[in-house]
């Protein structure tokens, strides 16, 4: 009987543990999206490198988590909205759904770029001593 507990709580631990990596995103296949020119269905061949060689200009993205800004197109509460706004507008796509898969693989390599950048400069400052 005590193994039986054993086994079945594991079991819970192990599937617990699980769904949640599932659940965040990877930043290497947001990279891939962040390079395909079909994300949102576009038929321009457009893709969010087109516009941010590199991911330039989004390494401070990561705040728009936090605070509300405008576009053209109006007010983005995050960055999944930010995102969409880009796919719609920019790339002439389909906005994606904000809880899939897709978008939080993409808010994880724009967020990495924050991370990347920060250590650059820190390696950088470090270097100019």
């Amino acid at each position: 009987m005590k193994l039986l507990k054993i086994i079945l709580l594991s079991a819970i631990v192990i599937s617990l543990l699980s769904s949640s990596v599932f659940a965040a995103g990877d930043a290497g296949r947001g990279k891939i999206l962040f390079n395909d020119p079909k994300l949102g269905g576009s038929s321009f061949g457009m893709n969010c490198n087109t516009c941010h060689p590199g991911g330039k200009g989004l390494e401070k993205s990561d705040g728009y988590d936090r605070k509300n800004w405008r576009s053209c197109s109006g007010e983005m509460k995050s960055l999944e909205d930010a995102i969409n706004n880009c796919i719609v507008i920019a790339n002439k796509g389909q906005a994606i759904d904000p809880g899939s898969q897709k978008m939080k693989d993409l808010v994880a390599y724009i967020k990495s770029l924050d991370k990347k950048s920060k250590k650059n400069a820190a390696k950088k400052k470090k270097t100019n001593k």
